[in-house]
């Protein structure tokens, strides 16, 4: 089965649930993080949130097979202009960081989407300490 063409709302959940997946375990914070990222984020502005779910399913789908990860990234690139990139690593950020535990599968994939989009070290940075500090505990 070969991943086809997806728009780039597709590929930014593709990438959101793929780094929920990443650790065989799609926490209930993180899939609220997802839905809560693609009700309120202007990029999701005109996007069918009636079709989240599906999109989950088949890109879940996908990550079953043993080189789904490979197509994900390289769909995703396709899809996505450099600027969406970004949007792209800030997601998946998010959504790793939204259960208070990065797993290392996690950070793993985070590490492969860095590498193949060529993502700037500086902005990567950036993203990670942002969202450090925004699910920080108080103590």
């Amino acid at each position: 089965m070969t991943l086809e063409k997806l728009t780039s709302q597709e590929a930014l959940i593709y990438i959101m649930v793929t780094t929920s997946a990443a650790d065989a375990s799609m926490s209930t914070k993180e899939l609220q993080s997802i839905a809560d990222i693609v009700s309120h984020y202007p990029v999701f502005c005109d996007f069918d949130f009636d079709r989240l779910d599906s999109l989950a399913a088949e890109c879940y789908t996908y990550l079953e097979q043993s080189d789904g990860i490979e197509q994900i990234l390289d769909v995703t690139q396709v899809a996505l202009p450099q600027k969406l990139r970004e949007t792209a690593y800030a997601l998946a950020v998010e959504v790793a960081a939204s259960d208070l535990d990065v797993k290392q599968e996690e950070l793993q994939f985070l590490q492969m989407m860095r590498d193949r989009w060529e993502l700037d070290d500086l902005t990567s940075a950036a993203i990670e300490r942002s969202a450090r500090i925004r699910f920080r505990k108080r103590y």
